[in-house]
């Protein structure tokens, strides 16, 4: 595994990370707590040193801090995740933050992540929306200085809108955050426009999530593909989407001259060759996949001329709408 700063935190994260969106029993149907844990630790044992989870991703917080306490001579680093008071994903424009992350409701939260997890602090507390218009309004910034200072919290993130980078670039250039968490991947390139520059020039972390598009960059999603109810796939997924996700995935690797089962390892690869991107937080749900994407962590970028071929498959929607 290989190792990068994230940002100018002066906080090693291994460059592949952990989603924990999908552990446990809660979004992605079919999840069990058994595998989950198994898979944890397989990720850890092959050098993975940062998890992500949130106060809203069902029982992954407590089945991560039950993990990161067994595993306590490792020095894993957890991000978790404040929601917004209002829980309205994502951030409406025009809303005052004392209707979304006043301070007081960022510590309750804070504090209840520690009860489920078990753990004495985060090193990276998140907000799970953001919107630039809530800079220098409210007390949020105040009560992260606070959290920083009781050291229940080492650093300050936040989670960029789903397909809105640029609705994180005021509070990047502000200097008031240490990383970010963004969308970024094949068919959603839009982060590399403005946001990753800001984040290199301005020393701030990058978390990329969605790297392999919920599936649809690993080859596996079919004009067929259907989903069980309840599994957020279904919308992510719904009306004629697959078949546009194949025929795309299909294109992508005729271009490169590759397999289908080699897509995932490509998308991969294309967020990595980002000097400004710190991690990546796949969900990897089972042993499997903890071992197939690990793997990737060696050192072997995408040639300029992989990258110019998949510059090409830039695909503006919002899957969310």
């Amino acid at each position: 595994m290989r190792y990068r700063e994230l940002g100018r935190s002066g906080l090693s994260v291994s460059e592949i990370g952990y989603g924990a969106w999908g552990i446990g029993e809660s979004a992605w149907v079919g999840a069990t707590e058994d595998e989950s844990v198994r898979a944890l630790h397989r990720a850890i044992d092959l050098g993975v040193n940062l998890i992500d989870t949130a106060r809203g991703y069902g029982e992954s917080e407590r089945i991560v801090g039950r993990v990161v306490r067994e595993r306590s001579g490792d020095e894993v680093r957890v991000a978790t995740k404040v929601p917004p008071k209002n829980r309205a994903w994502p951030a409406p424009e025009g809303l005052d933050p004392v209707e979304t992350f006043p301070g007081e409701h960022i510590r309750a939260s804070l504090e209840t992540s520690l009860r489920a997890s078990g753990l004495d602090h985060f090193d990276v507390l998140q907000f799970h929306v953001w919107s630039d218009d809530w800079l220098g309004r409210g007390d949020w910034l105040d009560t992260v200085a606070e959290l920083k200072r009781e050291g229940k919290i080492r650093l300050f993130g936040v989670s960029v809108n789903d397909h809105q980078p640029d609705s994180a670039l005021a509070l990047v250039r502000s200097g008031a955050v240490d990383s970010v968490q963004v969308i970024y991947n094949v068919f959603d390139q839009a982060p590399a426009d403005e946001l990753l520059p800001a984040c290199a020039e301005h020393g701030v972390g990058v978390i990329v999530r969605v790297a392999l598009d919920e599936g649809g960059l690993t080859g596996a999603i079919t004009a067929g593909s259907t989903f069980p109810e309840g599994d957020f796939r279904a919308r992510y997924f719904r009306g004629d989407r697959p078949a546009q996700v194949e025929q795309r995935a299909a294109a992508i690797t005729a271009d490169l001259g590759i397999a289908p089962d080699e897509l995932a390892e490509h998308a991969l690869r294309f967020v990595l060759s980002s000097p400004a991107v710190s991690t990546v937080i796949p969900g990897m749900r089972s042993v499997r996949n903890v071992e197939r994407n690990t793997a990737l962590s060696d050192g072997r970028p995408l040639t300029p001329d992989q990258l110019t071929v998949l510059a090409r498959h830039r695909w503006q929607r919002n899957f969310y709408s």
